[in-house]
């Protein structure tokens, strides 16, 4: 049986209380937001956040991309899913994943099974805009990085599409605005449940 916390937030009409049964867990590509906007989601529903990525990091004491280099992609697939289990118990949180992670089919069951899934889904435009500058992605250390990305752009969208919630990713947006947005079509899709005190 999940565990259930309540959580508060003042209303301009009174006190509204958010009940969340489940972890939110973030899903998408790299760069879309899961991490920005996922702490800050979890900021206002006042709950903790977890990173999958920096839990792995902190088990094996390396980078994602030094485990990538010294151990290749499927020993780290594996690690992602051992430390995404442990997490499935940490109670009502938010919880960011890597980009690949709800790909793999054992761990998109999980998610949805134990967890509510939250796509981020930004263009291909926006993706690239964001990570094109950096180093630590280790899936576009490739001759082409952009056609890489492309790539894994256009492989992963059905299956991400399978997640409980779809946000689009607005680059005007700020993160605070981004996380509202959530939280709204979490209400509106009835996995956080509103209870109003008189």
């Amino acid at each position: 049986m999940p565990l259930i916390e309540i959580y508060q937030i003042m209303a301009n009409n009174g006190t509204m209380i958010l009940e969340l049964k489940k972890p939110i867990f973030f899903v998408g590509m790299m760069g879309a937001g899961k991490t920005a906007v996922g702490r800050a989601t979890a900021d206002i529903l006042g709950v903790p956040f977890l990173d999958s990525d920096a839990e792995i990091e902190y088990a094996a004491n390396m980078s994602i991309s030094e485990i990538f280099e010294r151990d290749g992609e499927d020993y780290f697939r594996e690690k992602e899913e051992q430390v995404i289990r442990r997490l499935c118990g940490a109670g009502p949180c938010v919880i960011s994943t890597g980009g690949g992670a709800f790909i793999r089919p054992s761990v998109k069951e999980l998610l949805m099974q134990e967890g509510i899934a939250v796509w981020i889904k930004a263009d291909l435009e926006l993706l690239w805009s964001r990570v094109k500058l950096k180093a630590t992605r280790p899936l576009l250390q490739t001759p082409d990085p952009y056609g890489t990305l492309k790539s894994i752009f256009e492989a992963r969208q059905e299956l991400y599409a399978q997640a409980h919630v779809t946000v689009e990713a607005q680059a005007s947006f700020t993160i605070e605005q981004m996380a509202q947005t959530v939280i709204q079509e979490l209400r509106q899709n009835g996995y956080l449940s509103e209870v109003h005190n008189a």
